[in-house]
């Protein structure tokens, strides 16, 4: 079966090519997906925004309302890192809509990855470094809230920690919350997640995957998981301008097999988002974030 893939063309809010926020990452991975032939029209889905009654389920009403309507306040527009205007409003709605879809499509198919998502510094109340708002906490709120989806599993592995998703879930007990980080990253004040390891700068394949290797079983054995939400940024990549960690593209293919492939086999469905990676070669960027959808392939 072909690997159900979530997207849309508006998660590309159009930036400027010298942005920090390498936003044309996101049409580069759709190319990415193409050419080593992942993308098939009847495992293709586009998802609409999200709306607003589910965004409150993890994000403060009024905080909602002003992404909506374009008037977040300047400082907050300062800690997201860009202003929130009708392309970014819209792009933030399309990315939780996404992995919602996603999350459904992986409790049908055994897996499904959203081309977009990822934005775990949105805490509750607003959004912080580059994320507006939290799409895989959004996500798995909406899951418990249908009824879709009662034990949640959130596998951050992203190299920031994620911080707003531990903030959004901190008093549901029936969502756990696991990020491995680099430990002198941003965000300066973590906020605790359930389980967090934090890594030395420099941290590279081997040392990472035995860390990781030993972890996943105590995660699966502490709950019946109904989903698993998997973070697979890529600025844990020896070569990424925000990372610090050494992983190389072998690391990533390893790290990515061994997540997906540990909840697979117990036949937990897996959800895969993009996260974080900044490069201002995006090219070979977006090939490192293909890397996630490579593997998901080999599973679903």
């Amino acid at each position: 079966m072909p690997l159900q893939i979530v997207h849309h063309p508006d998660y590309d809010a159009g930036f400027a090519v010298n942005h920090r926020f390498p936003m044309s990452k996101y049409p580069l991975l759709m190319q990415a997906l193409h050419v080593r032939g992942l993308i098939q029209a009847e495992a293709l889905s586009m998802p609409e925004p999200a709306p607003a009654s589910w965004l409150k389920f993890a994000h403060s009403a009024d905080y909602v309302d002003q992404v909506i309507t374009c008037s977040v306040p300047e400082k907050i527009e300062r800690e997201i890192g860009f202003p929130v205007g009708p392309r970014v409003s819209l792009r933030a709605q399309l990315a939780a809509g996404g992995t919602v879809l996603a999350a459904r499509l992986a409790l049908v198919n055994g897996i499904a990855c959203n081309t977009a998502g990822g934005s775990h510094h949105a805490r509750r109340a607003q959004g912080a470094g580059f994320c507006t708002f939290n799409d895989v906490a959004v996500a798995s709120l909406v899951l418990r809230a249908e009824g879709a989806a009662e034990n949640i599993l959130i596998v951050d592995l992203d190299v920031h920690q994620g911080d707003g998703t531990a903030d959004i879930l901190k008093d549901e007990p029936r969502a756990f919350t696991f990020s491995m980080h680099g430990e002198r990253n941003y965000p300066v004040r973590k906020i605790a997640s359930d389980l967090d390891v934090a890594l030395s700068d420099g941290t590279g394949d081997a040392a990472y995957l035995v860390r990781l290797g030993a972890i996943l079983p105590e995660l699966s054995a502490k709950a019946g998981w109904d989903i698993v939400f998997y973070n697979a940024g890529v600025d844990v990549h020896a070569e990424d301008r925000l990372g610090r960690l050494s992983l190389s593209d072998d690391g990533l293919r390893a790290r990515d097999a061994t997540v997906i492939g540990h909840f697979r086999a117990l036949g937990i469905p897996v959800c895969g988002v993009i996260g974080g990676g900044y490069s201002t070669d995006v090219a070979v960027l977006a090939a490192r974030h293909a890397i996630l959808f490579e593997v998901a392939a080999t599973f679903a």
